[in-house]
């Protein structure tokens, strides 16, 4: 079968009120192709004014969410909260939640079911450090990452995997077009040998790590790789060619 092609940005905490208006313009003005989904996240603060101000060919997501519906979480988002906005979208499990926030494979499993039980889709981020990478572990790494997914769910699918190894976040450095297959690849045997051979065919798994105008073409031509989860070009607008890749 073929998956659509997926494209998300992560605003990270980037953003002003004219910063944010000059970005959905830029994205308004993209020509999104056909059989390719664009997905943005913003800051929290700006979820709801993007929401309301970008295309409906283009989707907006929150960077976080908890696992409750409401109470005493100072702080924290809900996916019920999203849905009451219109958003259907949230990542999980980006490397800086899991490195600066200190969040563990499992409560990364858990917002997963928690935002699928809500009705919210899921980009659920894995990934390796250098020296994991270095240690050759790479494959134990992403294996554990999406077995404390898998404990979570039954049905991925509203999962998007997206493979970002730690050591090529912000850094400039991308894995090459063979490293990053080579990863996909994997994972897309992963599934198919630990949840089904359907889950396998049918997840979307995106590379994330520098993706920028210059190498994302490259990248978009392997078989496993079925989008982008970009960071700091989403804020730029060579994000247009990225949209644009697999044309």
């Amino acid at each position: 079968m073929t998956r659509n092609f997926f494209i998300g940005g992560n605003w990270k905490m980037n953003g002003s009120v004219a910063e944010v208006n000059k970005l959905v313009e830029l994205l308004n003005n993209i020509d999104v192709p056909a059989n390719t989904e664009v997905v943005v996240a913003p800051p929290a603060l700006y979820i709801d004014r993007v929401n309301q101000a970008v295309k409906k060919e283009i989707k907006v997501a929150a960077q976080n969410t908890y696992i409750k519906a409401s109470g005493a979480y100072t702080g924290e988002l809900s996916p019920q909260m999203l849905k009451d906005l219109g958003v259907n979208w949230v990542i999980l499990g980006h490397s800086e939640r899991r490195e600066y926030f200190k969040e563990s494979d499992e409560l990364v499993g858990q917002k997963t079911r928690f935002a699928l039980d809500a009705g919210v889709s899921v980009i659920a981020c894995i990934g390796e450090k250098l020296e994991e990478r270095e240690k050759n572990i790479t494959n134990d790494v992403v294996a554990r990452q999406m077995k404390a997914i898998a404990n979570e769910i039954n049905d991925w699918t509203n999962v998007v995997v997206a493979y970002e190894p730690v050591w090529a976040i912000g850094t400039g450095k991308v894995a090459t077009p063979d490293q990053a297959q080579e990863v996909h690849h994997f994972l897309r045997k992963w599934l198919a040998e630990n949840v089904s051979a359907e889950a396998a065919e049918k997840t979307r798994i995106l590379y994330g790590g520098s993706v920028n105008g210059g190498n994302c073409k490259d990248l978009a031509t392997k078989p496993d790789i079925d989008g982008f989860l970009v960071g700091g070009a989403c804020l730029k607008p060579e994000f247009a060619d990225i949209v644009r890749s697999r044309q």
